[in-house]
């Protein structure tokens, strides 16, 4: 009996069904798949591809769970981020607004039972803030973000070289003032009492001559107060360096040889990893587990869900696979063909497949993207790079 058409009753009724959410019990987290009822669910696990997802976790069964649990965590704390920020919340709205979503992780497939035990722990590591009240636990995220940490000391030394340079300004101005005042203030005049030696002696004031003189020494000073003021004031114009000047002129523009100069530099200090998955390259099937349908068999990286883990859709069949990267190896291509390097210090270049050396299990790559166009490396071992699909 063929599938009902796209605008009859029954197609319409099972749009109608799947949508919201299902009940938890006929959801297998394994193969991401929601049944509506129990029928459906029963159905799904004696299927050939829920086998083959059991098969494969039942041999790190750890590693799966801990993978669950990494993506409730991050998908949980991201909601929790975004949508109330370091605000203080109940952790149950935090969870309903989190299960709205269809494709979420369930709990159940994590090492937390109740979403008690999440709280909990999420304070005991420090990623949050906890405390329990009478109406339950509340929660409040603490924001340990490089960036906005970064962010926070930047405008914290911003604001200090701001006050540094207010500061520099006023102690200039307020030394220049003192200066000129200090120049420009007359001597204290000696008062002495009028004593005559004899009394034969006539004693005589020249008013004229002491106002004319004191006259002359004011303008004097005054002139000497307005010429230090100016000479002290274009020496300071002249010491001071506008501060982004002088960084913009260290800064200079780096030129292209430069550019690659460091770039090799990076490339020299990089490390070997022990993983090496990127999307949209061919890879080998070389496990026997899976059976005779699979081994052996090309397909082409769709998704990598973490470090050794990847989602890979076969070349003929068009099946799609959660595969460990043990279970992988790279593919070879023709001469001439593109390729994409995976390890080592040329890692994340694309280049051409040259010439291969049997002997030695390695091959020659010519680079022909990025600033190392047309570079040759020789000597790649054949698990450092693979076909690019």
């Amino acid at each position: 009996m063929g599938k009902a058409d796209f605008l009859t009753p029954k197609a319409i009724a099972n749009r109608i069904k799947s949508k919201g959410l299902q009940k938890l019990r006929w959801y297998c987290q394994m193969c991401q798949k929601q049944c509506r009822d129990e029928n459906g669910f029963k159905c799904r696990c004696l299927s050939e591809s829920h086998q083959r997802q059991l098969l494969l976790a039942s041999e790190n069964p750890e590693q799966f769970m801990d993978y669950f649990s990494e993506e409730f965590r991050n998908e949980f704390l991201e909601l929790l981020s975004r949508r109330f920020g370091t605000k203080r919340v109940h952790n149950n709205i935090v969870y309903n607004e989190y299960i709205s979503h269809r494709e979420h992780v369930h709990m159940n497939a994590t090492q937390w039972e109740t979403l008690t035990d999440f709280t909990k722990w999420l304070g005991r590591e420090g990623l949050c803030k906890v405390d329990e009240t009478p109406k339950g636990w509340y929660i409040q995220y603490i924001d340990r973000d490089p960036e906005t940490i970064k962010r926070q000391q930047e405008l914290e030394k911003k604001k200090k070289q701001d006050l540094d340079d207010e500061e520099r300004t006023a102690k200039f101005i307020e030394e220049q003032v003192r200066r000129g005042k200090g120049e420009a203030e007359p001597e204290t005049p000696v008062f002495t009492e009028l004593n005559r030696e004899s009394e034969e002696e006539k004693i005589a004031f020249n008013l004229g001559k002491a106002a004319s003189t004191s006259g002359a020494a004011a303008s004097k000073s005054s002139s000497l107060s307005s010429n230090a003021l100016k000479s002290a004031i274009s020496s300071g114009a002249v010491k001071r360096k506008d501060p982004v000047q002088t960084q913009a002129k260290e800064k200079k523009k780096k030129s292209a040889l430069d550019e690659i100069m460091e770039m090799e530099e990076q490339k020299k200090k990089t490390e070997r990893t022990d993983f090496w998955l990127q999307p949209e390259i061919v890879v080998k099937i070389v496990t026997k587990k899976l059976g005779d349908r699979y081994y052996k068999k090309k397909a082409v990286v769709k998704e990598v869900l973490d470090r050794y883990t990847a989602i890979a859709k076969l070349v003929d069949s068009g099946d799609k696979l959660r595969l460990d990267q043990t279970h992988l190896e790279t593919v070879i291509p023709a001469p001439g063909k593109k390729i994409l390097i995976l390890n080592g210090e040329y890692k994340g270049n694309y280049g051409v497949l040259d010439s291969i050396n049997e002997k030695r299990f390695s091959a020659t790559i010519i680079i022909d993207s990025g600033p190392l166009k047309g570079r040759k490396v020789e000597e790649l071992p054949y698990e450092d790079f693979s076909k690019v699909a």
